[in-house]
C-alpha cells in the first residue's frame, strides 16, 4: 500500500468518505420509494436490507475481535436510537419537506457527535472545531427558516430531520465503544434489533403493507445506504474517532442533496444555497484540524483487528502474522510525540 494511503488521518478519511457516499445516495431514493409506505415499515425495511446484507460480512475470529456480553446494553441502546428513533423519524420527515433541504439538515449529525465525543470521550474540540459547528448550526438554521417560509408541514418535516441527526448523533458516540469488534457482527446486532422493533411495531399500527416494488427498493437502499454505510462508518472510527469521523461523514448530505437534485427537486432558494454554503464551510473547517503533542500511552491490553506497522504494535509472535489479525495483546506504556488522532490507542483527555 502507499505510505500516504498509511496514514490514519487519510485511511479514515476514505472510509468515512465512502460510508457519507452510500448514506448520501440513499436518503432520496427513501424519499422516492418510501411514498405511502409508513415510517415504521421503511424504517424495518432499510434495516431488513442491512441485516441481509451484514449477513455475509462477518469475519473469523482470528481476524476480527467477536461481541462480548458486555456490549449487550450498548447495543441495544444503539438499535434504539440509529435503528429505530433516527430512520422513523427520518422517514416521517422526508414526507413532509424538501428532499434538498432535508438532505442538507442532515449535517447537523456532524455537530451532535462531535459535541457527545467531546463530553463523553474527551475528544478534542479547539477553536476551528467549535467554530466549525457554529457554522454548520448557523446553516441548519437557514434552513429551518427557510422551510418555515414554505408552511407549518414543511417545517415539521425538516424537525423530524433533525430529530433523525441528534438520534444518530447519540448512536455514533455510542458505537465507538464497539468499533474495535467486527463490524460485520455489530451491523447485524444492530440491524436484526432495528427491524424486530420497527416491523413490530408497523403491525401493531397497522400500517399499509407496500409494494413489492416499494419493498424490493428499500431492501436494496438499506442493504447498501445502511449496512454497507456502516460497515465502513465503524472501520472509520476505529481508525481515527468518533468526531472526525462524523466530520467526513458530513458530505454525505451534499452528496444526498445532489443526488435529490439530479432527480428533480429542484426546490432550490437563495436561502438554501446560503444554509447549504454555511455547511460545507463548516465541514471543511472541522476537517482542516491538525493535532500534535506530546502524550504518553498508560499500559493497556484489549482486542482488536491490527498490524505490527503502525509505530503501536511492538509486541512479537512465534511467528509473525501478514497483514491484519486479531488476539488479546499488550501495551507497553510510552511517551512521544507525532500527530495523531483519537482512535483506540489515543484516548488521553485534554485541558
Amino acid at each position: 500500500m502507499p505510505q500516504g494511503l498509511q496514514s490514519p488521518v487519510v485511511k479514515g478519511g476514505l472510509l468515512a468518505l465512502l460510508a457519507a457516499a452510500l448514506f448520501g445516495l440513499s436518503t432520496p431514493f427513501v424519499q422516492a420509494w418510501g411514498q405511502g409506505v409508513g415510517p415504521f415499515t421503511t424504517a424495518a425495511l432499510l434495516y431488513g436490507g442491512a441485516a441481509l446484507v451484514a449477513a455475509f460480512m462477518r469475519r473469523p475470529q482470528e481476524r476480527e475481535a467477536q461481541l462480548q456480553r458486555t456490549d449487550a446494553r450498548r447495543l441495544f441502546a444503539m438499535a434504539l436510537s440509529g435503528a429505530v428513533i433516527g430512520p422513523v423519524a427520518l422517514a416521517w420527515g422526508l414526507q413532509h419537506t424538501s428532499g434538498v433541504s432535508a438532505s442538507l439538515m442532515l449535517t447537523l449529525e456532524a455537530v451532535f457527535t462531535a459535541l457527545l465525543a467531546w463530553r463523553l470521550y474527551g475528544e478534542t474540540v479547539d477553536k476551528r472545531v467549535v467554530l466549525a459547528m457554529c457554522t454548520l448550526l448557523a446553516g441548519g438554521v437557514i434552513l429551518a427558516l427557510e422551510q418555515g417560509f414554505q408552511g407549518g408541514v414543511q417545517l415539521l418535516g425538516l424537525l423530524a430531520v433533525m430529530v433523525a441527526t441528534v438520534a444518530w448523533g447519540i448512536d455514533n458516540t455510542l458505537s465507538r465503544g464497539v468499533a474495535d469488534r467486527d463490524p460485520g457482527q455489530v451491523v447485524l446486532a444492530k440491524s436484526v434489533l432495528g427491524l424486530m422493533a420497527t416491523a413490530t411495531t408497523a403491525w401493531a399500527t397497522s400500517e399499509p403493507v407496500p409494494g413489492w416494488t416499494a419493498v424490493a427498493a428499500l431492501l436494496a437502499v438499506g442493504a447498501s445506504g445502511y449496512g454497507l454505510s456502516l460497515r465502513f462508518y465503524l472501520l472509520a472510527q476505529r481508525t481515527f474517532g468518533a468526531a472526525r469521523t462524523g466530520s467526513v461523514f458530513a458530505f454525505a448530505p451534499f452528496i444526498g442533496a445532489a443526488t435529490a437534485f439530479a432527480i428533480g427537486d429542484r426546490g432550490a432558494s437563495p436561502f438554501l444555497l446560503l444554509g447549504g454554503a454555511l455547511m460545507l464551510l463548516g465541514v471543511v473547517l472541522h476537517l482542516a484540524e491538525s493535532h500534535e503533542h506530546v502524550h504518553a500511552h498508560d499500559p493497556l491490553e484489549h482486542e482488536h483487528a491490527h498490524t505490527h506497522d503502525d509505530g503501536h504494535h511492538t509486541h512479537v509472535h512465534d511467528v509473525t502474522p501478514t497483514g491484519p489479525h486479531s488476539h488479546v495483546h499488550r501495551h507497553s506504556p510510552v511517551t512521544h510525540r507525532h500527530a495523531h488522532v483519537p482512535d483506540l490507542h489515543h484516548t488521553h483527555r485534554h485541558g
